[in-house]
This record gives structure tokens, sequence and C-alpha cells, in this order.
């Protein structure tokens, strides 16, 4: 291939001139670490296990920063839009807002439950007056199945650590 006003030099492909190389330091993370460091300042200011946060990403968004639900919730955390303008989110696909705006939430929940985890978890999947009208968890299988999964998360990720 000959660019115009190019020498006619050829250039074999085969050659090293003719790779591209990126260097293991320039790959993208995986996405299950990617946001490690927004993580680990949110539950550090909101006095939280990283590892809740963690479980609550990858129950919720799979750590997609753009994942919508069918009921409209947005970003890794999953947050509400009327949820996320009282948190001062403005824009909720951005990873560390969303991070930040769903820890804050999560805090405000575990203090409503007196620092019960999964009356906490309940909250964040039914509403905190779901859990309040039922006195623990309610019985919808979604809002059951996903304590289980969060905490199934959490269990992992504390014997991973070990």
């Amino acid at each position: 291939m000959s660019l115009p006003g190019a020498t006619s030099r050829h250039t074999d492909l085969t050659t090293p001139e003719g790779f591209v190389s990126v260097s293991e330091a320039y790959r993208p993370l995986p996405a299950t670490i990617a946001y490690n460091d927004a993580i680990a300042e949110a539950a550090d200011l909101y006095n939280l296990d990283p590892d809740l946060i963690h479980a609550i990403i990858r129950a919720e968004s799979a750590f997609n920063p753009f994942a919508v639900s069918r009921v409209g919730a947005q970003g890794l955390m999953q947050l509400m839009p009327a949820v996320a303008e009282e948190l001062d989110v403005l824009d909720p696909f951005d990873p560390r807002q969303n991070i930040f705006g769903g820890a804050r939430y999560l805090r405000w929940l575990l203090d409503r439950n007196h620092g019960n985890v999964d009356l906490a978890v309940a909250s964040y999947n039914a509403g905190p007056g779901a859990v309040a009208r039922y006195r623990g968890i309610p019985p919808y299988k979604e809002t059951r199945n996903y304590v289980k999964k969060v905490n199934l998360f959490l269990k992992n990720s504390k014997s991973n650590s070990d």
C-alpha cells in the first residue's frame, strides 16, 4: 500500500516496525477492580465495608456503569433518578458519582436499620418503606433472593481476601 506523497518504501508487516505493541501497564482493567479506588474512598468516607459496596455493585449492575434497569435505576449502584437527585448525584452514569451516592445511601440505610446489613440490603432493593411496613425483609421473592445474592457475594469476597 502506498500513500500519496510517500516514498515507495515497502514496509513488511512481519517486521517489528509493522506491529503495534501495548504494554501490560496500558491494558484495560477488569470491571471488577476498575473502581477499587473510588470504592475504597467512599467506604472510608461513609464508614462502610468496601466488600459490601462491591457486593451491591455486582448484584445491581455486574459492574456496568451504563446499566439501566427496567424500572429506570441507573449506573453501577442502580440509583433511581429521584434518589440520585436527593444524593446530589448529577450524573448517575459517572462511576465515581454513582459509587459515592450509592455509598451515602447505603450508610443512611444501615443507620436507619441500626447496622443490620440484611435489612439495609433489603431496603436498598425494595425501598426503606417496604422494610418498615413488614418490620423486616419483605416477602417479595426478588428482595429475598437479592439479600441472599449480596450475602453470597460478600461471603465470597471475604473468603478470597483471607
